[in-house]
């Protein structure tokens, strides 16, 4: 009888990780922005070529596919609970407008996944309660799915946990959930045995686009909570303020025995402006801080769409952040704007501007040498293992890209290659057209795993 050996990509720390051969493939989810005559795609993009080389059609029209991930990871190295059976094979796709979720098969055929399974809304909810699955990571013991809503379309929303190898959906996460009701992201420190989460909204909130009454009356979310990852108990709520709302995307330190992270907030309801807050673990207790500010920038009110003609500017809207596996360099996705920042938080109190790209942006619309002026800007951000590649793409959610860019968006997707020691450049080169499918780019996942998608159990 053989031993079971763990996956080749699986590896036991960040370190081990950044030293994995250089990915070739992307896959990244594209939807159909007119969801009733055509499904959604996952495309297969040829990370060398900088080419779209597959396509896996969806069976049905209207999911609008958003973020996914792999349904197995590093983080099944576990020392207490192993899983030596399991392998990255299966992405878990959600869509966000059906509440539908795909399993599909990328290792028979990397280039042309093949959908295995599909789990209907109504499954999710009979076991679950929740609706709209969002953000899905892979854990220890089983894959574990956001969800913003109930069936109503209004809150708690929370998390709910597939089987491994059965894909069948064990059940809700929170056994005891104390103050919680908006939900978004959510990661962990496994060396701590604490689990995060972030709050955006509940889905009639946020399916049809900003609204000004919701954000200006401080509806939206503005917290972060702590959770006892083995317990499932809430252990506490940790609070911006009544004006920075949409606490979105939430990075943890790769290290798995650094106790602290960073979340991206999406607006300031008095100035527009975006920020980036740190939290971390002080005498026993989990704290919360702001430790970047990025203005709003004036404009010209005719190049501004309705929403925000009377404010005379454009918010940075930071819909996306990621950090790199050694915990240097954090990117942030200024979609309003149009700018990709990086910064160096090997301090993290006291993070350090080290590059700017501006593509795209609201009144901006800076060019590409291969895509010309762009609608859209940096959104849904991914950075390679080795932390030397940096992809974006463009799209947010249909309604909220119809709101800031009601010009229309065109998909695409481009890469910049980092500098180790800080530096960001832009392949003029790198140009994948997506709107040439009449489709919109989202989520970003690097085949063999990358900056946001594993967790680990050593330093």
């Amino acid at each position: 009888m053989g031993l079971w050996k763990p996956d080749p990509s699986f590896y036991p720390s960040p370190r081990d990780a950044m030293k994995a051969p250089q990915e070739e493939l992307a896959y990244v989810v594209a939807f159909n922005p007119d969801q009733d005559n055509r499904p959604d795609a996952l495309a297969v993009v040829d990370t060398q070529k900088g080419e779209i080389v597959g396509w896996t059609k969806m069976p049905y029209v209207g999911d609008e596919l958003h973020h996914f991930g792999w349904a197995a990871c590093s983080s099944a190295l576990c020392p207490y609970a192993p899983h030596p059976h399991i392998e990255r094979r299966h992405l878990v796709i959600p869509g966000i407008r059906s509440s539908r979720l795909y399993i599909i098969d990328v290792k028979a055929d990397p280039i042309h996944p093949k959908i295995i399974k599909v789990i209907e809304a109504e499954e999710i909810v009979k076991k679950t309660g929740y609706t709209r699955p969002h953000t899905v990571h892979c854990g220890p013991d089983g894959i574990y799915i956001s969800a913003l809503g109930d069936k109503r379309g209004k809150g708690p929303g929370g998390i709910f946990i597939l089987d491994h190898s059965t894909f069948e959906i064990v059940g809700k996460w929170e056994r005891d959930r104390g103050p919680q009701y908006l939900h978004y992201d959510f990661w962990w420190h496994l060396g701590l045995d604490t689990l995060i989460s972030s709050e955006w909204g509940t889905p009639d909130m946020v399916e049809d686009g900003l609204n000004p009454e919701h954000l200006l009356g401080g509806r939206y979310g503005k917290r972060l909570h702590l959770w006892d990852l083995r317990s499932r108990r809430h252990l506490q709520a940790l609070e911006t303020n009544e004006h920075e709302q949409m606490v979105l995307e939430l990075r943890p330190a790769h290290d798995p025995q650094k106790a602290y992270g960073f979340a991206g907030v999406v607006i300031n309801n008095q100035d527009l402006s975006g920020s980036i807050w740190l939290w971390c673990r002080e005498n026993e207790k989990w704290t919360m801080k702001k430790v970047i500010h990025i203005p709003a920038e004036p404009a010209d009110p005719d190049q501004l769409p309705p929403i925000l003609k009377g404010f005379k500017s454009v918010p940075p809207l930071i819909t996306d952040i990621n950090l790199s596996l050694d915990d240097r360099f954090l990117y942030v996705s200024c979609w309003g704007t149009g700018e990709v920042r990086q910064y160096d938080v090997s301090q993290p109190a006291t993070p350090k501007l080290t590059a700017t790209v501006r593509l795209g942006g609201i009144a901006n619309r800076t060019p590409h040498p291969k895509g010309g002026m762009l609608g859209g800007g940096p959104q849904m951000i991914e950075v390679s293992r080795d932390g030397r590649r940096v992809f974006f793409t463009n799209s947010l959610y249909a309604s909220w890209d119809d709101q800031f860019y009601p010009d229309g968006i065109q998909g695409w997707m481009v890469k910049l290659d980092a500098d180790p020691t800080g530096g960001l450049i832009l392949d003029p080169e790198f140009f994948i057209d997506f709107s040439d499918h009449q489709y919109r780019a989202h989520q970003i996942r690097l085949a063999g795993g990358d900056a946001s998608s594993d967790s680990y159990w050593f330093s």
